[in-house]
C-alpha cells in the first residue's frame, strides 16, 4: 500500500478557493483504479492549513493518478498558496490492527 499526504497552505484570501477546488475533487479520486481512500483535513489551529491523505494499492495506481488531470489541478493550486506544497510518498510494508494496542497495554479496550 502507498500512502500519500499533501500538506498545503493557502493564502488567507484564497483559503476557500482552495476549500472549493478540494471539495470537488475528493469522489473523482475516489473512484480512480486503485484509489482505497483520499481524505481531506482542515487544521483546527489553522484555518489556511490542508492536509490531504490517499491510499493507493499500489506505485503504479499512484503513478496513474499523479499523470491525471486531477492531479495537475491539484498542482495548480500552487498560486493559491503560502508556499510549494510539501507531497510525502510513504510506501507501507505491513499493517497492524487495533489489537496491537490490546497486546502491548495486556489488556482489552
Amino acid at each position: 500500500m502507498i500512502i500519500t499526504k499533501i500538506i498545503m497552505n493557502a493564502l488567507p484570501e484564497k483559503r476557500k478557493e482552495v476549500f472549493q477546488t478540494l471539495l470537488s475533487m475528493i469522489e473523482g479520486i475516489r473512484q480512480e483504479k486503485g484509489c482505497r481512500s483520499f481524505q481531506v483535513f482542515q487544521d483546527i489551529e489553522d484555518e489556511n492549513a490542508f492536509s490531504l491523505v490517499q491510499e493507493w494499492e499500489t506505485r503504479e495506481d499512484l503513478e496513474y493518478h499523479m499523470r491525471s488531470d486531477r492531479f495537475s489541478v491539484l498542482l495548480g493550486t500552487n498560486i493559491l498558496l503560502n508556499e510549494k506544497q510539501d507531497i510525502q510518498i510513504h510506501t507501507v510494508l505491513h499493517t497492524e490492527e487495533s489489537g496491537i494496542v490490546n497486546a502491548v497495554r495486556g489488556k482489552r479496550i
